[in-house]
């Protein structure tokens, strides 16, 4: 990261091929939007008040994704190309000097050490500008880079317009590049809508540049997948799947066992701990955090959740929003949302769902339980097929269930409800009033037996 780099990344088009009513750039590969993506690339080489990103389609929802990451934006009203799009934040830009890259927000698949190469070479080549080049096996559709007999770059020929000996060029433009920020800023007005789309193309700059007597240099990508632009939902599915296998990469070189690693999912932004175990097709996404030691079994979904050492989530568990602390355990098929949180080696088991609910440490609920917008304290027994009412219709009402207690069988507790420490709750009572420290609840009806009930045979 320099303090004498700019980035603009343009990201005001609609992107039609997607046929979508959401922009282009808003789609999500790899856990994050894409232009989220060309954020993250940006902040290896500039500091976020120096990266800047151009809206237009849907603006407001994508200047507030660029706002989020902490970043500005320029805003381009009216779509009239690449180069139109760069002058709309000339007020902004024009008087940060140093080197200014331009990338775009629809290439998710770029690196942070490609641009960093880019501007590296910049540096050195003194070059007006350097493109950022790529060899491809088929070049249809891409503009070719012309380069002279010292190997600096003539003119950047769009397919349409080249000649047939152009057109075998292998060497395509990524349409990403960086300027001397001064040498762009005296010359971009020379750019002219010459064209069928009457439009003002950053393209144009180099014949600009080199008719200026100024050098324009490239610098070649060794991997070309890294320019893998989006336009339609079939390439969205490929970087998706390129972006998870790189996250997998990363996260067992860090000392994770990833049992099938073909068939899990990683976000890009979750971390996980050396020594966890992840088991197949599990799905972690969002912000997830998995502490050391842990192991998310098969089948595992997990969102934005939290594990502390040691935790474990077993087969087909989904926790989103919530916490598992050290060694607390939850599943198979418990469903933990919205805030919930499990205490030091408390357990959770088969077909328990904990919403927006304290769970303390070493309590136990292992069958069948619904607890939601609850505190539940240490080393709590809640039985099988117990659960708490905690809606009236129109309102959320909170239950407390003191330290030590237990919770038998089939309970229901019609919050708002106290139960205090070391009480008891008889199997299948409702309780709807709180329930005194030490003493035993019983809400049910007597048993009733009547010998001889069921008819005789006549």
């Amino acid at each position: 990261m320099s303090n004498d780099v700019t980035v603009v990344i343009l990201a005001a088009g609609q992107g039609t091929r997607m046929k979508s009513r959401m922009a282009k750039v808003l789609h999500r590969a790899g856990g994050r939007a894409l232009v989220e993506h060309a954020i993250v690339a940006a902040r290896g080489v500039a500091p976020p008040e120096r990266i800047f990103v151009v809206v237009g389609h849907q603006a407001e929802a994508v200047r507030e994704v660029a706002e989020a990451a902490g970043v500005r934006t320029i805003e381009q009203k009216e779509q009239l190309g690449t180069g139109h799009a760069v002058l709309c934040g000339e007020a902004v830009l024009a008087g940060l000097g140093g080197h200014m890259v331009v990338t775009v927000g629809d290439c998710p698949l770029i690196r942070p050490a490609t641009l960093q190469a880019l501007v590296e070479r910049q540096r050195s080549s003194q070059a007006a500008a350097v493109v950022l080049t790529a060899d491809v096996a088929d070049s249809t559709g891409y503009g070719r880079i012309i380069r002279d007999h010292n190997g600096a770059v003539e003119a950047i020929v769009e397919h349409k317009d080249a000649t047939e000996a152009q057109r075998a060029v292998k060497e395509i433009n990524s349409g990403i590049y960086c300027f001397d920020a001064e040498e762009f800023w005296r010359h971009v007005r020379l750019i002219r809508p010459d064209n069928p789309a009457n439009e003002y193309y950053l393209t144009d700059m180099i014949e600009i540049l080199n008719g200026a007597g100024l050098r324009v240099a490239a610098t070649k990508i060794s991997d070309p997948g890294e320019l893998l632009g989006i336009n339609d939902r079939v390439q969205l599915a490929e970087a998706d799947h390129i972006l998870c296998d790189r996250k997998i990469r990363e996260v067992m070189l860090s000392g994770v066992t990833i049992e099938k690693p073909e068939t899990v999912t990683i976000d890009a932004d979750v971390t996980v701990g050396m020594d966890t175990i992840i088991g197949p097709f599990a799905r972690i996404t969002g912000r997830t955090v998995i502490g050391e030691d842990c192991r998310i079994g098969a089948c595992a979904i997990l969102h934005d959740a939290v594990l502390e050492k040691g935790a474990e989530v077993f087969a087909f568990s989904m926790i989103s929003s919530s916490k598992l602390g050290e060694n607390a355990h939850a599943g198979p098929y418990a469903r933990l949302r919205m805030g919930a949180e499990l205490g030091e080696s408390a357990h959770v088991g088969n077909f328990v769902e904990l919403k927006n609910t304290r769970f303390g440490a070493g309590s136990k609920s292992m069958h069948l339980a619904y607890l939601g917008d609850s505190e539940v304290g240490s080393k709590v027994n809640v039985g099988a097929g117990s659960i708490t009412c905690n809606y009236d219709g129109k309102k959320k009402h909170k239950t407390v269930i003191g330290d030590g207690a237990f919770v038998g069988s089939n309970s229901t507790l019609v919050a708002p409800v106290q139960l205090e420490s070391g009480s008891y709750v008889g199997a299948g009572s409702v309780i709807t009033e709180n329930v005194p420290e030490g003493s035993l609840a019983l809400g049910r009806a007597r048993q009733v037996v009547k010998p001889g009930w069921k008819r005789k045979d006549a």
